[in-house]
């Protein structure tokens, strides 16, 4: 299982790369590996502002549908449209291209309850 040192994770199996008010989300390795092959990712929110822990979107694998919780509050100001066409993505890239949604955070402080790489890694029993 991959799961690079340099980004920040969530209990719900997301990642989050910060580059300075600017948030970068996917889900992990880990669970594109639980979901199986990604038919479609839907996110219905582009331009709105969501709270941290909210359903931003869903991701819909062969055999399930799962939900998409936000990492951090804050507008949702970009979505990755090559999933629209390349759905499988997210299973072949998950830290890469594969990523998505930018947001533009708006409570920096919420970064501090984020799990590292290790803490992550413990959660799924890496």
């Amino acid at each position: 299982m991959n799961t690079p040192e340099e980004l920040k994770y969530t209990k719900d199996h997301e990642w989050v790369k910060i580059e300075g008010d600017i948030a970068t989300v996917g889900i992990t390795d880990f669970a594109q590996g639980e979901l199986g092959d990604i038919v479609y990712v839907d996110v219905e929110s582009l331009d709105e502002t969501v709270a941290q822990n909210e359903v931003f979107g869903s991701v819909e694998a062969v055999k399930t549908v799962s939900d998409l919780f936000m990492p951090l509050s804050g507008e949702i100001i970009e979505f990755n449209e090559m999933l629209e066409d390349a759905p499988e993505k997210v299973n072949s890239d998950a830290y890469g291209e594969g990523w998505m949604i930018k947001i533009k955070i708006s409570d920096a402080s919420e970064i501090d309850g984020l799990l590292d790489a290790s803490g992550y890694k413990e959660i799924v029993g890496a």
